[in-house]
Formats: C-alpha cells, structure tokens, sequence
C-alpha cells in the first residue's frame, strides 16, 4: 500500500468500489478451510453484551440507514507489512510462543445492524518480541535477549514526539510510508476466515508483543462482495481497515510472563500511541477477560465492528475521526 495513511484523508465512499476492486486470492490450508464457523448461537443482530451502541441505537435488523445503530469502528492504517496472500485457517499460531488468546470478532453494518456474514476477515500481528512473519530481516524495534520487562506506565516517552514510526529496521506495524515487501516466506500469526450467517469471526492466537514506537495490537482488514472458491477469496473490495488494542493492565500482565518479559523495547503505552484513536472500543480497543492472577493462563477478547459495507476503505482513506497527530 502505498502512501502515508496518517495524513492522508480521503473522502472517497460508495461508489469507489465499483470501479476500482481490489484483487485477492489466499490460499486454502486444508480441505473445508472456507467453511463458516457457528460461534454466535441464534443471536443475529447488535453487538456483544455489555458493548454500547450509538445513540438511541436498538439491536434490530429493521433500524432504519437514516437512524443508524451503531457507531463505525474507526479506520485506521494497514501499515507497511500487510501480505495479501494469507492462510484460510482460524488457528494462526503455527509453533509461535505466548499467552494463548482468543479472538472472537462481529462484524455488523454499522447502519442496520444486520450481519455481515459470508466477509473475509485478515488478522496479523507481531511476535511476543515484537517480529512479523513475512519480515524477519527487518527485526523488532528493541528486540529480545534477556532484561527487565516493562513495570508499570513508562515515564518517558519515547525519544522525541512519538510518530508510530519506530526506528529504521524495525517493524512499524501500523504506520503509512507504503507498503514494505516480504523478506521471507514465513506467514505466522497471520490468517483469513470467513464470517458465518450471523457476523461472527474466532481466531486463535497469541497476545501480541511490542516494539518501539507501538503500543500492543492486531491489524484487521474486513472484504466483501467477493467470492469464495476452492483456491480461497477472490474479487471484491476492501470495506474496514483497523486495529484492535489491548488496555495497559493486560499488557503489563503479559510483561510479567515469559516470552515477554525478556523483550526489552522500549515499550509504547497506549495514551502515547499515535495510530490508536483514543476513543476506546469504537477505535479498536478489546474488551478482554482473563484470570487476572495468572494471565498465561489465555485471554479472551471480543468486539463488534461497525462497517459500511458498500464503501471502501483500504488504508488510504483513513477517517478524521481515527487520525493521530503526528508532529
């Protein structure tokens, strides 16, 4: 992807798609790989209990496109390592270590409510030391070997006003700047899957790491109207680019764990992070539940995306509402 989302803030919807589809085949791993997974139950509309939805919002399929019912989940961007040639599974961990994490996602129309199901679901993100398959040459932003993990909220910033950019060599996992190619063939920590009948998407993993200039966080792109094949996802266009993030009691948590805590970046906090729109679970952030005496235990996350099904939004038209400053 090319140019710099931060800054750039493109107001092309609707109609964009028709005329400019985006082009995507992943390949299947294993027989049946695009079949939907049933995770919801009977439930067909709204949100996850306990998330709010917009202003006078009901979970009905009937609201009207002018009432709206819930708030769209910010667009952010891709960032430099995007692979669009992931694999069709729902377990992404391959023999990575980390704490175990669930990942249980809804994607809805942000206007009806309605489901959006049959939509092609990417997650990647970093090692608990802060490595992207795909991009092992380029190292993390601090890298591992031993060390004190990070306690408690960092007193300093990172050297200068944080831009999301972290040094030269290292991942930036979000920023703009275009779009880095591979240096490896490596693809773990990444996947696609399908949403079934009622929105729902479950990914197994691990909790993130970090590196410098980042706080802790998934990348997520969410593609419609393409078609499903035997070889994977073809056609279509790209409808939400985002991130989800984690709160600093968890990430301190997983600091305490091994493999992270030998991971000695220096660690961006989530009030410091320029990508993530400070706007709590609309802007990405997980709701997430763990023990939260022994957290290596695993981690279950979960969070409804509103979506605008027929725009396009892939990293080029990141919304006002989802821009940092970057100065």
């Amino acid at each position: 992807m090319t140019g710099n989302a931060e800054n750039s803030h493109e107001n092309e919807q609707g109609p964009k798609h028709k005329r400019d589809l985006t082009r995507r085949k992943v390949v299947v791993a294993g027989a049946g790989a695009v079949a939907a997974v049933a995770v919801g139950g009977t439930v067909a509309a709204g949100a996850f209990a306990g998330e709010t939805k917009g202003k006078g919002a009901t979970a009905s399929a009937s609201a009207t496109a002018s009432e709206g019912c819930y708030k769209l989940t910010s667009e952010t961007t891709e960032g430099p390592y995007y692979i669009d040639a992931d694999k069709v599974r729902q377990d992404i961990t391959e023999d990575e270590e980390g704490i175990p994490l669930t990942l249980e996602l809804k994607v809805i129309d942000a206007d009806t409510c309605k489901p959006v199901k049959n939509a092609a679901v990417d997650i990647w993100h970093c090692t608990a030391l802060g490595v992207y398959s795909g991009y092992e040459a380029m190292g993390s932003g601090g890298g591992g070997g031993g060390g004190t993990p990070p306690s408690g909220s960092p007193s300093d910033a990172p050297s200068g006003t944080p831009t999301g950019e972290p040094p030269s060599g290292a991942p930036s996992g979000g920023t703009g700047g275009g779009h880095s190619e591979p240096t490896d063939d490596e693809r773990y920590l990444r996947g696609t899957w399908k949403t079934d009948k009622h929105g729902y998407v479950t990914f197994k993993t691990v909790f993130p790491g970090w590196y410098q200039g980042r706080a802790v966080h998934i990348h997520t792109k969410v593609h419609v109207d393409g078609t499903w094949t035997d070889a994977g996802y073809e056609g279509g266009h790209t409808c939400h680019t985002g991130q989800f993030f984690f709160d600093e009691k968890s990430v301190l948590a997983s600091a305490e764990v091994s493999p992270y805590s030998t991971n000695t970046a220096t660690r961006t906090t989530l009030t410091e992070d320029t990508i993530y729109p400070q706007n709590g679970h609309e802007g990405g952030l997980l709701y997430l539940k763990y023990d939260k005496k022994n957290i290596a235990k695993g981690v279950q996350a979960h969070l409804t995306m509103g979506v605008a099904p027929d725009e396009t939004h892939d990293s080029t038209d990141t919304q006002p509402s989802a821009s940092a400053s970057a100065s």
